[in-house]
């Protein structure tokens, strides 16, 4: 029972975190819906409105990055499926067979013209429609791409002027929780490390693979943050802040993607029985610390020094791991170390050649990219 509470606690706060990312995007698309349906029903008269909210909380939710692409998509989808739908109709009637006809040609015509998914989905549906209304009943073409039209407009209206997100809050609350789950298994890893217990460092390795969730919807809310910040003019005075956010970002993702290598590489070494000298746990513990510090340092909207003193300090400790002596995966491991540090200091604003400088790193540093046999 008492190891069930931690664990419950831990995802009752992860769905706490996610509600506060996301709880703006349940709010836009709320307001979108409703005010689609108005416009269509009330103001264009459309006798069959459903579509409109329908394509306002597609937009809204499916794409919170592309708000503008995604209403491009959806609009140009449904086209394609009306312009088939009605020529094959036309041709051939209504019914099962040429529903089934229908939905192909316009499938097949959106991969032509390279439509992606959202493209390909709504051009299908669209067809779909079209294909199976009786003979007799209104045309139901027009009235699509009128509800189409209307709902990805008022979803960018309320995204963009309405309802715009706070760009800095959102990516302050997106990124919290995902650095501090990757120190926090940085620390799970150095204590594995330190104590030469594979199966610990093994389950941090699994818990830093299956964040990769979190990172993605991290670099998702920065992609909102910036089509807000780019086309809201109410937040346009967010776009220096935000673009220091974007450039640590970048860095920040490699060096998620190093740490991962770093973490696996660990458990490698502990398997084999390889020497770990104290420096080396010591190095992944404190580069653990410099993240969550570099992130305190952003929510004070003050220079990383103490973020940076700390990624010195791990750069130091692999260092002394390097002259204590080191085998096959460790060496690498401490090589994974130095790069993770320099991205951090990188992300901190610091230009690259002196982040090489203080890491030791030059031309020759190994490629940070994931190798194609990691899990």
């Amino acid at each position: 029972m008492t190891a069930v509470v931690p664990v419950a606690r831990r995802h009752a706060r992860e769905a706490y975190e996610r509600l506060r990312r996301y709880f703006i995007v349940a709010l836009q698309a709320g307001l979108a819906a409703g005010l689609a349906w108005y416009v269509a029903s009330t103001l264009l008269k459309n006798p069959q409105p459903l579509f409109a909210p329908a394509a306002a909380v597609g937009t809204i939710a499916a794409a919170i990055g592309n708000r503008i692409r995604r209403t491009a998509e959806l609009l140009g989808g449904v086209i394609l499926g009306v312009l088939v739908g009605d020529l094959i109709i036309n041709l051939i009637g209504a019914g099962p067979v040429q529903t089934g006809l229908v939905v192909a040609l316009a499938i097949s015509l959106a991969v032509v013209i390279r439509g992606n998914g959202a493209v390909m989905v709504q051009a299908g549906s669209t067809a779909v429609l079209l294909g199976t209304v009786e003979p007799n009943a209104p045309d139901l073409a027009v009235p699509r791409t009128a509800n189409a039209l209307v709902g990805g407009a008022v979803a960018v209206v309320v995204a963009l002027l309405l309802l715009p997100l706070n760009p800095v809050r959102v990516v302050h609350r997106a990124a919290g929780p995902t650095l501090d789950l990757f120190a926090d298994q940085l620390t799970v890893t150095a204590t594995a490390l330190a104590a030469g217990d594979a199966e610990a460092a093994d389950a941090a390795l699994l818990r830093l693979e299956a964040a990769e969730v979190e990172r993605q919807q991290t670099t998702e809310v920065v992609a909102a943050a910036r089509e807000v910040t780019s086309l809201s003019p109410w937040r346009w005075r967010r776009r220096a802040q935000l673009r220091r956010y974007e450039h640590a970002a970048a860095h920040l993702e490699l060096a998620y993607t190093n740490s991962r290598n770093m973490a696996r590489r660990v458990v490698a070494l502990l398997e084999v029985g390889e020497p770990v000298p104290p420096a080396l746990p010591i190095a992944v513990e404190t580069f653990g610390q410099s993240l969550r510090l570099l992130h305190r340092d952003f929510l004070a909207g003050r220079t990383p020094d103490i973020a940076r003193a700390r990624a010195r300090d791990a750069a130091e400790q692999v260092g002394w791991a390097r002259a204590a002596g080191l085998g096959f995966s460790g060496t690498i491991v401490a090589s994974q170390l130095l790069i993770v540090v320099g991205e951090l200091l990188q992300a901190s604003g610091m230009a690259k050649a002196e982040a090489d400088r203080i890491t030791g790193v030059h031309e020759h540093r190994p490629d940070s990219r994931p190798h194609p046999n990691d899990r």
